[in-house]
């Protein structure tokens, strides 16, 4: 689980652009990209991250969500994927509009995913303070009754090794605390793949998006309600 192909990481100049990419003071819930609604016995799965479920960089419809989506539909599961995902997004926002999400949908959701963290790495963000707030967003969904399987992340290695210890500890010890479905390291796949990677050393590209869902459909097929 190595971060070689983000040498972007290692680029103060780079990094403190990615801190400034989106704001999370600047999102709004609008971001929101809904789909058609449910039809029949459809199950609702709500997409709820940063960039990489937004789709940076790509077209509509090539976003990671709208690729699972499509995957389970081939398999014969009847799910509508909602993107809730917003580039420059932290955890922070992702807990601010959480309840905005979940109201807004006509359907409660079989499955939250939650790809959520990142950018709280990359600005240097507190790994307590991310913890809390993905606490307080697996409590919320504790609450509501609805399972989450989690796509975790690792900090990189110019982060440093204490901070990488604490930040890494984060998604396997929530998972275990609300048994919450894990992906250890959601980019996983893309490692030492440059040519899965935009030019940002970061995003993947239209086939990274392909890898990624090949990588974890089975298990989103495992979290889901039988």
């Amino acid at each position: 689980m190595k971060w070689k192909w983000l040498v972007m990481l290692a680029t103060p100049a780079l990094l403190a652009g990615c801190k400034n990419d989106a704001p999370v003071a600047e999102q709004s819930p609008v971001a929101v990209q809904t789909t058609a609604a449910p039809q029949g016995d459809e199950q609702v799965i709500l997409a709820l991250g940063d960039s990489l479920f937004a789709g940076y960089g790509l077209e509509p419809g090539q976003s990671y969500p709208a690729h699972l989506e499509a995957a389970l539909q081939t398999r014969g599961i009847k799910a509508r994927i909602v993107n809730a995902g917003v580039s420059g997004d932290t955890t922070a926002g992702g807990l601010q509009r959480t309840d905005f999400v979940l109201n807004d949908q006509a359907q409660k959701p079989a499955l939250v995913i939650i790809s959520l963290g990142g950018n709280d790495m990359l600005r240097g963000l507190s790994p307590a303070e991310t913890r809390k707030n993905l606490d307080a967003l697996l409590a919320k969904f504790a609450a509501a009754k609805v399972p989450v399987l989690l796509l975790g992340m690792l900090a990189a290695p110019n982060m440093g090794a204490d901070y990488a210890k604490a930040f890494n500890a984060i998604y396997p010890a929530l998972s275990k605390k609300y048994g919450a479905g894990l992906v250890p390291f959601f980019l996983q796949p893309l490692v030492e793949k440059p040519q899965l990677v935009q030019a940002d050393h970061i995003h993947p590209t239209l086939a990274g998006i392909d890898v990624l869902v090949g990588s974890t459909v089975d298990q989103v097929v495992k979290a889901l309600p039988k």
